[in-house]
């Protein structure tokens, strides 16, 4: 009697045998992650701690969901080089949270060295926070915009880590930061949290990267510590309104701890959310809601996030700690990149900044509020000319 073939390993059975906990911090006791696709029968990833196991799929929502076909999954568990790619090109996609699904394409890419992709929460004297690394180099500390988290930097990592030493934060409050639920969610409470990053990594100095309130953040570490700051790229940063603000009386006694009650249920927000957001088939668009709802979705979420948009809307523009008294100070070489069909940060500041600051370097692009995930090609271009 012939013997038996020996059974072959599925697709989902070599990643996971690839799998680093060192690699990624899931900064969770337990992560549920699905595998599914056309042509593929769908299996559940459970992660705790250092093991994982591999279980047909069950029928709530899991914890990240990645998505490809049968041929993709193949050619993923046989290829070592990192599932970024098949990421960043649209043949795998990632829903519900980026921060596993990302996570663990990093733990099961069986690369090697300094330079490769890791997700860990860094402990700081403000509290943990949540990274995205990769490459080697001059550090560049990467900082989102109100309602993002560290996902929104992706495309920057991959074209800025072959020369740089890329860090993607969340910060305090967003993401998988620590969410104390103390912080004045100002520009100083976020520059603070930047410095003690740069601390705990024991790093000098960082160029630094902002978009939208990051690029506000951006600009306040190279206001309060010079020092520690090499150039500084502000992606349409929120800059204090020089209009008039017809609701700020009102809005200064509205307690932001009204966000811990969520007024609506979860999926009416959710179709509330993907119908104001235009492109929202878009892959990056949706794995970007994906990212706003998970953290908006949660009472402290939901608090940091109408904390800090009263902090934009409400920060002054003249007096002595006035913003656009301060930023003539600026003393860092700053590039400021704007959306030429920015609803957020119009193109006008532009002019405000160049009085203020006349050796800035600027570049208008065609896009919206982030130019990095919109223009990236043009965009990462600037970065890498002007940190070089």
């Amino acid at each position: 009697m012939a013997a038996s073939s020996p059974r072959v390993a599925s697709p989902v059975e070599r990643l996971v045998a690839r799998y680093d906990p060192s690699v990624f911090h899931i900064g969770r006791p337990r992560a549920r992650i699905r595998i599914s696709g056309p042509g593929l029968d769908a299996q559940d990833i459970v992660i705790a701690g250092e093991t994982t196991n591999v279980r047909p799929a069950e029928s709530h929502r899991p914890d990240a969901e990645l998505v490809a076909d049968a041929d993709t999954w193949e050619r993923l568990a046989t290829d070592v080089r990192d599932g970024m790619a098949a990421f960043r090109s649209g043949q795998l996609r990632i829903r519900h949270d980026l921060h596993l699904g990302i996570g663990f394409l990093a733990a099961t890419s069986a690369t090697d060295g300094p330079g490769r992709l890791r997700i860990r929460s860094v402990e700081t004297s403000r509290g943990v926070i949540s990274t995205f690394e990769a490459g080697t180099g001059d550090p560049a500390l990467l900082i989102h915009g109100l309602g993002a988290t560290k996902a929104s930097f992706l495309p920057t990592i991959a074209a800025l880590a072959p020369s740089y030493r890329t860090i993607a934060v969340d910060l305090p409050d967003f993401g998988d930061s620590a969410k104390p639920l103390t912080g004045t969610y100002d520009a100083a409470y976020f520059a603070r949290a930047m410095t003690a990053l740069l601390d705990a990594l024991g790093l000098e100095r960082a160029h630094v990267i902002g978009n939208s309130m990051g690029g506000r953040v951006a600009i306040e570490v190279g206001l309060r510590n010079p020092e520690r700051v090499g150039r500084l790229v502000l992606l349409a940063p929120s800059l204090a309104w020089l209009r008039p603000r017809r609701w700020a009386a009102a809005l200064r006694f509205v307690p932001t701890q009204l966000g811990l009650v969520q007024p609506a249920p979860r999926p009416l927000v959710e179709k509330i959310v993907r119908n104001m957001i235009p492109g929202a088939d878009n892959e990056w668009t949706s794995a970007g809601i994906d990212e706003f709802l998970r953290s908006y979705l949660t009472p402290s979420g939901r608090a940091a996030f109408y904390a800090a948009a009263r902090h934009i809307y409400l920060e002054e523009p003249w007096g002595p700690s006035g913003f656009w008294t301060r930023l003539p100070s600026l003393q860092p070489s700053a590039l400021f990149v704007w959306g030429r069909r920015d609803r957020l940060v119009p193109l006008a500041f532009a002019r405000h900044v160049r009085e203020a600051l006349p050796h800035s370097e600027h570049l208008e692009l065609d896009c919206g509020h982030v130019p990095q995930l919109e223009r990236p090609r043009e965009a990462h271009d600037a970065m890498r000319r002007f940190l070089s």
